[in-house]
């Protein structure tokens, strides 16, 4: 007995003394009155993400309070900033004060920091939430005091960046003073300009930097910031003069903050669940021309020009040795007199102002801004003497200028047009001259084109002299092909020899023979580019033939891009190229043979749907998943594929999947995640929103069109085939309609419903809809998507009302014969629109 005793007493000292260094001394989530948290001791968030104690930055040993990421290397949040605990302060605690406020002790009891709300109830306690938010409440669970509304230096999803409109109060984010000093520093960001809002960076009362004005979707200073589908920015104004600027993303697997630092840069950090430090940490600024009015007023600044700052046309630098020198603070002015005010007091002669216009460009500070149409906002600048410039975008509307314009940037994309008031005298200035050169360099370059094509022609025409009589009784069926047409084929496949060392150039005989001249007997299919073909090489291996007709959407530019980005893949669900023919004006791709043809010849041909139940669909669904989350994450390069569709998979002998034709697929560089296109290509219903109508694409669009296959497998109904008597929903509608009822079951194909896999079912439906949802921030990546149909994750977040849920005749499905087949192999629809 004596023995256990002394070992119960011993226990007891060693918790009392070194809890400290365990984990499991950390307190849960909240902190509760008469309860103290001693440095080292912690709280941390339900989740476990979020960590509430004391820490120390670099290089010092005063210690503050604070919030971190998951490490102490991710500070998001400082207490007692402005006043540390020293060494000579003693041990900080953490408790709730006889008044109810949280407070921060030093070794002697003095109160270092408080929440000081004022006439405060008994019984409150701090929580530290899953969204990184520390809240001080009442018994009735009132948010008394928080965190999110007393920030440091970072923006966290869902804080909101406040500003008033009546009371010009504002919420502030402020950065540390270094590294290793978090009290305030001289940089701080707050939302402006409120009638079209923008962010500004302070350098302490003066403008540092600014996103330009907010169009509803986007900062349109930022020009690499994508719409609103890729983003998750919101601004909201709540009828009573308060408007706030905040962000969400309802990707699990990643977690997203913005950071002020010590310099005034602003940076995202990205964080995947598993990770320590952030996967993605880059600035917002990324030049010089981010300073604000770098090149003072009526300068524009271009970070890609050897000079980045340039006087306005019709403007001049206010002091030319200044300029030359680089130094831009005093700008430029007018050249010419404008004669608006003279015309109108008739002692003016000759013609009226006019403007000059900008295209891409970030316009100025200090905008009014009223609601107008395009031509009455030029007509009003124009009338009024005192307007020298004008914007209009329809998502703001009309935006004028008066006095100097300030803070000037010319973007290689995005941006506004700006139209710059200039005498007439101005705008005419130069023409002849521009005329003159343009027409000499039009000349000299079409000069050289000549004489290199007919260089080129004439050495390929001494090559296929001989080579002729090699291949004399297969090219007399193609005896009218233009030299033209095989000299550009030619040189496509010299460069894909020389590019692609993986990929075996086959020849044209070899071809040939191996499909008995491309007989009808062996053609396997017809797709929006041409025929497929069975063939057998000399060495008894079986192929397919993809040959691209003349008359096909796919060209030169979808079929190099095709044999790059298939030759340097590898994945058990990707179909396989053998190799490539470039020869005769013949464009052909040589893969490996599925015998089971492509994956809609199964799910909507009635006869063969016995041949697939739920284990094989899911098996696909699966499969399809991995393959798209190798492309994606996994291989040496990251694809994005945009034309993911029943017809582009391809079956093997055992039913497993083979994604198909990557003439669409567009290679995404080191950290590049989004990009956008004026060319829409692809296959409308598998189209995400914002790539159909914005041409902004990125893996979330291939989610997308991945969730409507998941729907597509799911139903046996195809996306592009309303039917009567669902009110003409198409599948997307139909499943959302399903889903609310929550009779979501009836959406499954009725020859492979069975109760008993009813619940995988419903699954794979709430996933499909989770990829389909309009907004491509709330759809999950595809590591997620793969997670969540294994069961790695339990719990799947409600998804929202899916894009294009009311269905619309479309005319590419209507007038594309081949789209009316029961099947097509790896077939594909090139559509071009402009992308606004």
């Amino acid at each position: 007995m004596g023995f256990c005793c002394r070992h119960t007493i011993l226990f007891a000292i060693f918790i009392t003394f070194y809890c400290p260094r365990f984990d499991f001394c950390s307190a849960k989530d909240s902190i509760i009155s008469s309860q103290y948290i001693k440095d080292p001791e912690t709280v941390s968030s339900n989740g476990g993400s979020f960590i509430l104690g004391f820490f120390n930055p670099e290089k010092t040993t005063n210690r503050y309070m604070g919030i971190w990421y998951k490490s102490q290397s991710n500070i998001i949040w400082v207490a007692n900033r402005n006043q540390p605990l020293t060494d000579s302060s003693g041990i900080g605690t953490i408790t709730i004060s006889e008044d109810g406020n949280l407070v921060v002790l030093n070794g002697q009891n003095h109160i270092f920091w408080s929440t000081n709300v004022s006439k405060i109830t008994l019984n409150t306690t701090c929580q530290l939430l899953d969204t990184g938010n520390l809240v001080l409440k009442d018994s009735a669970e009132n948010i008394l005091w928080q965190s999110f509304a007393n920030p440091s230096d970072s923006l966290l999803p869902q804080m909101k960046l406040t500003s008033n409109k009546r009371t010009g109060e504002k919420l502030r984010l402020t950065s540390w003073k270094s590294l290793s000093d978090p009290s305030m520093g001289n940089f701080s960001i707050t939302l402006e300009r409120l009638d079209i809002p923008e962010v500004f960076i302070w350098n302490g009362a003066r403008p540092y930097w600014r996103s330009g004005p907010w169009n509803g979707r986007i900062f349109t200073g930022i020009y690499y910031m994508n719409a609103i589908y890729l983003n998750g920015f919101r601004i909201i104004d709540d009828g009573e003069g308060t408007i706030s600027l905040y962000f969400s993303f309802s990707d699990l697997t990643q977690f997203t903050i913005f950071v002020l630092d010590f310099q005034g840069l602003l940076y995202e950090k990205d964080w995947l669940n598993d990770m320590i430090q952030p996967l993605v940490n880059y600035s917002i600024q990324t030049s010089e021309c981010d300073i604000y009015g770098l090149c003072g007023t009526f300068g524009s600044c271009n970070p890609n020009s050897s000079l980045i700052c340039n006087c306005l046309r019709g403007f001049e630098p206010s002091n030319r040795e200044e300029w030359d020198m680089k130094n831009w603070t005093n700008g430029c002015v007018r050249k010419t007199t404008l004669q608006c005010d003279k015309l109108k007091n008739g002692r003016g002669q000759g013609k009226e102002d006019g403007f000059l216009k900008l295209e891409m460009f970030k316009v100025p500070d200090f905008a009014e801004w009223s609601i107008a149409s395009k031509e009455a906002c030029r007509n009003h600048c124009l009338e009024n003497c005192t307007c020298v410039a004008y914007s209009y975008s329809p998502e703001i509307g009309c935006m004028s200028w008066k006095g100097n314009l300030i803070d000037i940037q010319q973007f290689s994309t995005g941006g506004l047009d700006l139209y710059v008031r200039l005498a007439y005298s101005d705008l005419e200035k130069d023409r002849p001259t521009r005329k003159i050169i343009i027409i000499t360099v039009t000349v000299i370059i079409g000069t050289l084109i000549i004489a290199f094509c007919t260089y080129v022609v004439w050495k390929r025409i001494l090559k296929r002299s001989e080579t002729k009589s090699k291949n004399k009784q297969f090219f007399r069926l193609k005896k009218n092909k233009e030299y033209s047409e095989e000299t550009e084929d030619t040189i496509v496949g010299e460069l894909s020899q020389v590019r692609l060392p993986e990929v075996l150039a086959y020849d044209l005989e070899k071809v040939a023979t191996a499909t008995n001249n491309f007989d009808l007997t062996n053609k396997l299919g017809q797709g929006g580019f041409g025929p497929v073909y069975k063939g057998i090489l000399q060495d008894g291996q079986n192929i397919a033939v993809k040959r691209l007709s003349r008359a096909s959407g796919q060209g030169l530019e979808e079929f190099m891009n095709e044999v790059i980005v298939i030759s340097k893949l590898q994945h058990r669900n990707l179909v396989k190229l053998i190799g490539c023919c470039v020869e005769g004006g013949e464009k052909m791709l040589i893969y490996e043979y599925m015998p089971n043809k492509s994956l809609d010849a199964f799910i909507f041909d009635p006869p063969n749907h016995i041949l697939l139940d739920w284990r094989k669909r899911f098996d696909i669904i699966e499969g399809v998943a991995r393959g798209m989350l190798y492309l994606h994450r996994d291989s040496r390069l990251k694809i994005i594929h945009r034309d993911l569709k029943a017809s582009n998979i391809l079956l093997d002998d055992n039913l497993n999947p083979k994604i198909s034709d990557f003439g669409l697929a567009r290679i995404f560089k080191g950290s590049e995640d989004q990009a956008n296109t004026r060319r829409v290509v692809g296959t409308y219903g598998y189209m995400s929103p914002e790539y159909a109508i914005e041409g902004l694409f990125s893996e979330k669009s291939d989610v997308f069109s991945f969730g409507v296959l998941l729907l597509e497998i799911v139903s046996g109904r195809r996306i592009s085939s309303p039917s009567n008597n669902e009110d003409s929903l198409g599948l997307l509608g139909f499943t959302w309609k399903l889903w609310i009822e929550k009779s979501a079951a009836k959406l499954t194909d009725p020859r492979i419903y069975d109760t008993n896999v009813e619940k995988d079912i419903l699954r794979c439906i709430h996933i499909g809809l989770l990829c389909v949802q309009e907004l491509a921030r709330e759809r999950p990546n595809m590591s997620t998507a793969v997670s969540m149909l294994s069961s790695e994750i339990v719990n799947l977040p409600p998804p929202k009302q899916p894009a294009f849920t009311q269905w619309q005749s479309l005319s590419c499905s209507s007038s594309n014969e081949e789209s009316q087949k029961l099947f097509s192999n790896n077939g594909v629809s090139i559509t071009e629109m402009h992308g606004r």
